[in-house]
């Protein structure tokens, strides 16, 4: 049979494909973030958790996409809130609610599928938000597109600012409702 490698290429090789999309976002944001030590864990509350105790989801989404296009895919994110179970506890919380402290919006904005190379930073965008903010403007709301999120006031950067955006974001979500304005880096 073969080996692990062996298997790494068959099978997440392709990292334009919507789900390897995903978890290449996660890792970008838990290696910004300093929370990539260990492994992935499938199926937790958040996506990430950080040394500082913050709890991260992140949503990824482009406009090429591995099959073949017409036109560019329109951006929207996920942003449904869930029951949860918890990896750490090992419970399952039938509460429907967003668990993490912030999302980060991971857009990979390339537009010419010759030179698309998801591992490019340079090609990616992020976009930091409090989850209190999506909680009192958007509470039961399951998607969101770009041009609403950005109405939403995120901290818009690119992969070396995401430490700072997580940083003042996190500041934010620790504000009273009325001061959590922020500002792009």
């Amino acid at each position: 049979m073969g080996r692990l490698g062996d298997f790494w290429s068959w099978a997440c090789s392709d990292l334009a494909n919507n789900t390897l999309r995903g978890i290449l976002a996660e890792y970008l944001v838990a290696t910004a973030l300093g929370a990539a030590a260990g492994t992935r864990r499938e199926w937790d509350t958040v996506d990430i958790r950080t040394p500082e105790k913050w709890r991260v989801e992140v949503k990824s989404s482009a406009y090429l996409q591995s099959w073949a296009q017409s036109q560019l895919s329109e951006i929207s994110f996920s942003i449904a809130p869930a029951s949860g179970w918890d990896a750490q506890t090992g419970s399952t919380s039938p509460e429907i609610q967003r668990r993490s402290d912030m999302y980060v919006f991971c857009l990979l904005h390339h537009q010419d599928k010759q030179t698309l190379d998801p591992l490019a930073l340079d090609q990616w965008t992020f976009y930091v938000l409090p989850t209190a903010v999506l909680n009192d403007r958007c509470p039961s709301q399951k998607t969101i597109r770009l041009s609403s999120l950005e109405r939403l006031s995120p901290l818009k950067t690119d992969f070396t600012g995401l430490p700072k955006a997580a940083a003042v974001c996190a500041e934010g979500t620790r504000q009273p409702p009325d001061h959590r304005d922020q500002h792009p880096l």
